[in-house]
């Protein structure tokens, strides 16, 4: 069965020509498929400048890879038909870290849900959309009564993030890109939102690209976890693994810079910093990290390391691991556990 969405051996590079001398590669080489069923709930994890961001906005088709394609149910998405390109959009869906920047303060929140009906043709009368925005909100756990006909301003943050998962939903997607959902709302409403992602995906089989720094909350919302370190993957598999027991030094890093409600527990027990004069990363050759790593070896240096499949779900990019077998980009989807979360 063809793939809903798959990135093939993508580099995304910023910068580099005539006014800009400096390169950034946001993603090197990277190969992900996102598979149209089952549904998943995969999380991307990662440092600010890991490529989070970048990864989520070239599935999207917002951004175009320098090197590498971006398939969408087997087809360039730079090759798309008009009718292909109106379906990939229906089925593929944002929604972004700012509920604020979405709503236009002179309209009514009513706008934001009546334009994907008016664009998509899903409604053929006035009572017909009613209907569909009220069970859109019903869906994402608001009251169409206390929702429709206000301002933004009138709304919490949490129920402006809510009215753009709604709006989502109209379309009925494949699969929702999520990139740091809750990062501006409250913490008493990072739940509410988390939850309703998680519902969607329950009860209507949607897949969703959680993506995120808070390993806390990828923990609860995810059943799968890729870790990205500077445009490549460090570490893939099962979540309640890569959390519980990360094996590779960098996904050690981000878990022990995790706050725990234990005064036992000492926080950043892990001291990892960058080496003064050793850029061999920098230069592209050898793993990424290597320079912030305390287990560095010279083969580190020399060439990055293969995904190795240190387990049943579960593969890791480091060098020690080098006695499992190695396993190709094109065969991550197969480590996937697709576990539910509430069976953890």
């Amino acid at each position: 069965m063809t793939a809903l969405l798959e990135l093939r051996n993508v580099t995304k590079v910023f910068g580099g020509g005539l006014f800009q001398k400096h390169r950034t590669v946001a993603i090197d080489n990277l190969s992900l498929t996102i598979e149209d069923d089952p549904p998943s709930i995969l999380a991307v994890v990662g440092e600010s400048g890991s490529g989070k961001t970048t990864l989520g906005l070239l599935l999207l088709g917002f951004h175009t890879p320098t090197s590498g394609q971006v398939l969408y149910r087997g087809k360039d998405l730079r090759r798309l038909s008009a009718g292909e390109r109106r379906q990939f959009r229906r089925e593929v869906q944002a929604i972004f870290q700012d509920p604020f920047a979405v709503y236009n303060p002179f309209y009514k929140v009513d706008h934001v849900l009546s334009v994907p009906i008016d664009k998509f043709k899903l409604a053929k009368s006035s009572a017909e959309k009613r209907q569909l925005m009220e069970e859109a909100l019903l869906a994402v756990g608001l009251r169409p009564e206390e929702t429709l006909g206000r301002y933004p301003h009138q709304l919490s943050g949490g129920q402006r993030q809510r009215i753009i998962v709604a709006r989502a939903l109209l379309l009925k997607p494949r699969l929702i890109i999520a990139d740091e959902p809750v990062s501006m709302i409250d913490a008493s409403l990072r739940a509410t939102i988390l939850e309703t992602l998680w519902r969607l995906h329950r009860d209507y089989g949607i897949s969703v690209l959680y993506i995120t720094h808070d390993l806390t909350t990828a923990y609860h919302v995810s059943k799968d976890v890729l870790v990205l370190y500077r445009g490549s993957i460090m570490e893939i598999g099962d979540a309640d693994q890569v959390i519980n027991d990360p094996q590779h030094p960098y996904t050690k890093l981000l878990i022990d810079s995790i706050p725990w409600p234990d005064v036992e527990r000492r926080w950043g027990r892990q001291h990892i910093v960058a080496r003064d004069g050793e850029a061999s990363a920098a230069l592209g050759h050898g793993c990424k990290f290597a320079d912030r790593c305390p287990f560095v070896m010279a083969k580190c240096r020399e060439a990055m390391p293969p995904l190795y499949h240190t387990n049943t779900h579960r593969a890791v990019a480091c060098y020690l691991y080098e006695q499992s077998p190695t396993v190709a980009h094109s065969e991550l989807s197969g480590l996937l556990t697709r576990t539910s979360p509430e069976n953890r």
